[in-house]
């Protein structure tokens, strides 16, 4: 059987039916081939980069060089991760136990263990995007479940939805609680997998600190400054750019979040439920196109280096279904002060009172026949 090909594809008229998943993932079929010998270039790439990043936190005397060199270490840990992030998805290569082996050893300068980000984002996350009770990414409290927390769980609250603490929030309601060795709360299906994977970041951050530890020494500096620049400041940047990228991918006036499965099933919320955020300077690019969301959720067998053009596709395709935001520091905190709570009953983000903030829909914005 013959595929359509994109420039012969005409439009769904916005209030159309919205065409079934497996018809739109075959628009895209003639787009997302893997290339596994561009996939293994730009693995290359980033970590030499990152091996000159992290290098230069100890060879370089200033200390605000040191600190600005952490920084950007934090940014290619950030790259790193996301071919992680596609290897596995078993998009990045053609060859599952080679996306396997990247993937956790990209991983390891984000301290992050495979086997575990693999259940909570493949499984939980992509298979349930915003429904309530199922995906735990950013999911908004209701009123009711706001004012039932104790004092300081709401304060809490507020910080990490003050659009100033993307990295708390990831730090500790992701990587420390449902990731690194997390408890039968947290995840209760128990494998060996987690916990060897567990074993293996920790390993990774104590030969990461026990090298910079002897550099510091070999190269008489303070170990404190060292640690500081080269560890603390990139596994923090690091922490609050994830934090980020997965707040703004889901967080919108106009992303609904459901309560109810039925519902969510019928409104293909692989379209209604995540957000295309551009950006000037090509700073999409620089993220390895991970921005480019919509047409990850559609069909996560697309590899990276494909996303801009099944993201152009989609948009072209699906003309004013695809929530599409420019990006400005204006708009992420205006997102921020306006997007604390959700009422799941009237479909609409609310402030911490439970005034609504945003219009609340009449239908599912993407509802099928």
């Amino acid at each position: 059987m013959s595929l359509p090909q994109p420039e012969t594809l005409q439009p769904i008229p916005p209030d159309a039916p919205l065409p079934h998943r497996k018809v739109i993932r075959s628009w895209m079929l003639p787009i997302t081939d893997r290339n596994t010998t561009l996939a293994m270039l730009l693995v290359v790439f980033d970590l030499i980069l990152y091996a000159i990043a992290i290098s230069a936190t100890v060879w370089l005397e200033n200390f605000w060089a040191k600190l600005a060199a952490g920084a950007v270490t934090g940014f290619i840990i950030g790259r790193l991760f996301i071919l992680g992030h596609d290897a596995c998805h078993q998009s990045l290569t053609r060859h599952r136990r080679l996306n396997t082996f990247i993937g956790r050893m990209v991983f390891l300068p984000s301290l992050t263990p495979y086997s575990l980000w693999h259940t909570g984002h493949d499984v939980v996350h992509h298979g349930y995007t915003n429904l309530r009770g199922y995906d735990f990414v950013w999911r908004p409290h209701t009123l009711e479940e706001y004012q039932a927390l104790p004092a300081w769980r709401r304060r809490l609250e507020k910080l990490y939805r003050s659009g100033w603490a993307p990295w708390l929030y990831y730090l500790v309601d992701m990587w420390w609680k449902r990731m690194y060795f997390p408890s039968r709360r947290q995840m209760p299906t128990q494998r060996r997998e987690f916990t060897y994977d567990g074993v293996l970041v920790t390993i990774g951050g104590i030969i990461w600190i026990g090298a910079l530890t002897l550099a510091a020494y070999a190269t008489e500096q303070s170990i404190l400054v060292v640690l500081v620049t080269g560890f603390l400041m990139p596994f923090l940047f690091w922490n609050a750019m994830i934090g980020f990228v997965v707040y703004v991918h889901h967080t919108n006036t106009d992303v609904i979040w459901y309560q109810d499965k039925e519902e969510w099933g019928k409104a293909q919320p692989f379209v209604s439920t995540t957000v295309h955020l551009k950006f000037k300077y090509h700073v999409g690019t620089m993220l390895h196109h991970i921005m480019e969301h919509t047409a990850h959720h559609v069909d996560m067998s697309v590899p990276l280096y494909r996303l801009k053009k099944a993201q152009a596709l989609l948009e072209k395709q699906l003309p004013g279904r695809i929530v599409i935001q420019m990006f400005s520091w204006r708009w992420y905190f205006d997102t921020a002060r306006r997007c604390k709570l959700y009422d799941f009953n009237l479909r609409c983000w609310t402030d911490f009172s439970g005034k609504p903030t945003s219009v609340s829909p009449t239908r599912p914005l993407n509802t099928t026949a």
